[in-house]
């Protein structure tokens, strides 16, 4: 089965190095000019045939609509990004003196649930249960999603690489293009 994994554009939380998991912004002017030099590029995949879906957040519907126009798809809350709780909006400059926060990242961080929000481990099981979904249709499928559930995806589908969620997180309007046959990916 063939599965396309997009992250959306830059958003001004990005670009301001921000917790952004439940904020609705849109993309950046910048994320949008990036994001339209992709598009003329003509280096994208086609989604003709596909089932597409996307997180809710404007953000990813944004991503789609630039790289391929009002192209038909559906949303599944599941991939959301991870709920940051108290931390959302915020960056490290901010947080970086806050208990709260220290404790959040210190230690099992996956494990540890943010202030009001979630932990990674919650936010995986949540993705992993729209991935599943997605795999029993076995129908080729593309995702417009955050960073956060593309690492757990990969992670998932790529155990044998041991790669962490940051190293697997794409850049904003990257992504990837998986054959879950093989298995074998191949960045976009």
């Amino acid at each position: 089965m063939k599965l396309i994994i997009f992250r959306h554009g830059l958003t001004s939380a990005n670009e301001r190095r921000l917790y952004c998991g439940g904020t609705d912004l849109p993309l950046s002017d910048r994320g949008r000019e990036d994001l339209r030099r992709l598009r003329a590029s003509n280096a994208l995949p086609p989604l003709e045939g596909m089932e597409i879906i996307t997180s809710p957040a404007r953000r990813c519907l944004e991503t789609l609509w630039e790289l391929y126009g009002p192209f038909p798809h559906r949303t599944d809350p599941d991939l959301r990004e991870m709920d940051f709780g108290d931390f959302e909006m915020k960056g490290y400059g901010e947080l970086k003196t806050d208990p709260a926060y220290l404790a959040w990242i210190t230690g099992d961080n996956d494990s540890n649930v943010c202030p009001h929000g979630e932990s990674g481990a919650q936010m995986r099981s949540r993705v992993l249960r729209a991935l599943r979904r997605v795999l029993r249709t076995n129908r080729p499928t593309a995702l417009f999603t955050h960073g956060g559930p593309i690492a757990a995806i990969m992670g998932e589908l790529f155990p044998s690489e041991q790669k962490n969620l940051y190293q697997w997180q794409p850049a904003p309007g990257g992504g990837y293009e998986v054959d879950t046959n093989e298995p074998a990916y191949k960045p976009l």
